[in-house]
């Protein structure tokens, strides 16, 4: 029988609001989840984990928009209508978007820059 879920309402600072929304994004993990593995990590039944412990994952090869818009912090209709126009590495599959974390690092350290 799985455990019914308690509400719990906390006030984040707004950068720390900031990391938890940008760690959701690339991890593909909702804020939930993120929240859970942290306290299971450092609060276990025998008491606290004192020091300092990092939750990253290896960042997905292949992301979606938000993902993308995520790492390149644009909003993700200014990531998909830049995609469509040619601006941005990205392949459209059916009606999503997928795009190749690597072509957009290679993309943003480019010397070259858009004309106009």
């Amino acid at each position: 029988m799985a455990e019914q879920p308690t509400p719990l309402y906390v006030r984040l600072a707004a950068e720390q609001a900031r990391r938890l929304d940008q760690a959701a994004a690339s991890s593909g993990k909702s804020k939930r989840q993120l929240i859970e593995d942290a306290v299971r990590l450092h609060l276990p039944d025998d008491g606290l984990v004192v020091g300092r412990a990092e939750l990253h994952e290896d960042a997905p090869e292949v992301l979606t928009a938000g993902e993308a818009a995520a790492l390149l912090r644009v909003e993700e209709r200014q990531l998909a209508e830049a995609a469509a126009h040619g601006d941005v590495p990205g392949r459209r599959i059916g009606a999503e978007w997928r795009f190749s974390r690597e072509a957009l690092l290679a993309w943003l350290r480019s010397e070259r820059t858009p004309a106009g």
